[in-house]
């Protein structure tokens, strides 16, 4: 049985360049800034994940510009840990501005390096 808790793993890429989303386990945000289909980073950085937390390969996976309430930093995140982040607050990391226009609610307009 699938409780609310449970992630729902799927391949369909359900957000968007631009939009704030937030870790569904642990305490940080980021704005998304590029996609991949599937799992396309390097077997160390998987394995070094927990076994019993590490995501399946075979869903989206976004690459994020990320912050917590200590530090900014670029995060690998996949589909099934991540929820929409409806707070309206900017995310402060600092490359922002340079691929990023305003803020519209939970979703950022594209600058023109992501536009293409």
């Amino acid at each position: 049985m699938v409780s609310a808790d449970t992630p729902i793993i799927t391949r369909e890429i359900l957000f968007s360049l631009g939009q704030v989303v937030k870790h569904r386990l642990f305490p940080f945000r980021g704005v998304i800034f590029d996609v991949d289909p599937e799992f396309d980073n390097c077997e160390e950085w998987y394995k070094a994940i927990p076994e019993a937390m590490r995501p399946a390969k075979d869903q989206p996976f976004y690459h994020l510009l990320a912050e917590n309430a200590e530090t900014t930093y670029i995060a690998y995140v996949s589909q099934q840990n991540l929820l929409p982040d409806t707070s309206g607050r900017p995310v402060s990391h600092p490359d922002v501005p340079d691929m990023f226009g305003a803020l519209q609610g939970d979703m950022y307009d594209l600058g023109p390096r992501l536009r293409n």
